[in-house]
């Protein structure tokens, strides 16, 4: 729950942020760390709308002087809309991802996108990311001073029990480019060892370019009991992500205390498994027959994991470190 100061905080987010079809890390933070806040949920067909009439009839009801917490999706690709709010409204903007970063874009939408984002950026009062690495790669991106970093918190969950310590691995992502299941399907077709994975996530286009293997299962999304029993039943948890700003599901499986193999979150992951190079398919193939054939590889993965577990943050410090970096906006 929310504990801010006394002025109203309007947090402007995806209108789809609570559809449980859409499970996504960005929409679980932003409603875990929105608690409390005024929510004004959004539709659009973000970042670049065709129309961006809600976003403009949001903001321009919001009055003068109050602080405004924007979700990075809903605004850094309309700069001709939140920029002018930035005369009258203490805005903030929350950074998921940089927008120029999702995967698949064409080099001139991404840069019309780079262009945009940095605009609105800049007129904003406050920049937050979501882990240390990302904050500084906005930073250097575009030419800010200062980002504040909060990173996602994590509740805790039960020990995950597993199957047979080893075959059974989970992939908690949604079905696209970025996380890279293309790249974690093909490596473990190389090893020569048992093994089935459970890719859990909405589904995409995309799903038709992952190769076909029967001991690969796409479920769909899963939330609740449902999720909770993918994480306790797994041996091994693999994200070969090729770009990641923080990576949440790899702190939920590590607070199921889940051994992990993973790319793009070293701030996640931190000490607690292995971090491989991003898109590498022998990276993977190497590690994954690792993990089938080395009985102290997987004991020393699981001690790693079982280190990290104790030591993840929780969402009311997400929380706190949010009020802070609000309440430093200039009066």
């Amino acid at each position: 729950m929310w504990r801010g100061p006394a002025t109203n905080v309007h947090f402007v987010l995806p209108a789809d942020v609570a559809d449980p079809g859409s499970p996504s890390g960005g929409n679980v933070y932003d409603l875990r760390v929105g608690g409390g806040l005024h929510q004004i949920a959004v539709a659009g067909d973000w970042p670049r709308p065709s129309d961006a009439g809600a976003l403009r009839q949001a903001l321009a009801g919001i009055p003068d002087g109050e602080v405004v917490l924007l979700d990075g999706l809903v605004s850094c690709g309309v700069p001709e809309v939140v920029v002018p709010h930035a005369r009258r409204l203490k805005l903030a903007v929350l950074v998921h991802l940089p927008l120029a970063d999702e995967t698949g874009l064409d080099p001139v939408t991404a840069h019309e996108l780079d262009v945009a984002e940095r605009q609105v950026l800049h007129a904003a009062a406050a920049v937050i990311a979501t882990s240390p690495t990302a904050a500084h790669g906005i930073k250097t991106r575009h030419g800010l001073k200062h980002v504040h970093v909060v990173v996602p918190g994590t509740d805790p969950a039960p020990q995950a029990t597993g199957t047979d310590g080893r075959t059974n691995l989970l992939c908690v992502a949604s079905i696209t480019p970025r996380k890279g299941q293309d790249v974690l399907v093909r490596a473990l077709q190389r090893t020569n060892h048992d093994w089935r994975l459970t890719c859990v996530g909405p589904h995409s286009p995309f799903l038709r370019e992952i190769p076909r293997d029967d001991r690969v299962s796409f479920p769909g999304p899963l939330v609740g009991e449902a999720l909770t029993s993918a994480y306790v039943n797994a041996d091994l948890f693999v994200l070969a992500s090729r770009n990641e700003t923080y990576g949440m599901v790899v702190t939920e499986a590590l607070a199921h205390g889940l051994p992990v193999i993973a790319s793009s979150v070293p701030d996640a992951l931190q000490d607690g498994g292995l971090l491989l190079p991003p898109a590498d398919e022998n990276a993977f193939e190497a590690a994954l027959t690792r993990w089938f054939e080395d009985r102290r590889f997987r004991a020393a993965l699981r001690v790693r994991a079982a280190r990290r577990r104790a030591t993840l943050s929780t969402w009311d410090e997400s929380t706190q470190d949010l009020r802070r970096a609000l309440a430093s906006l200039p009066p």
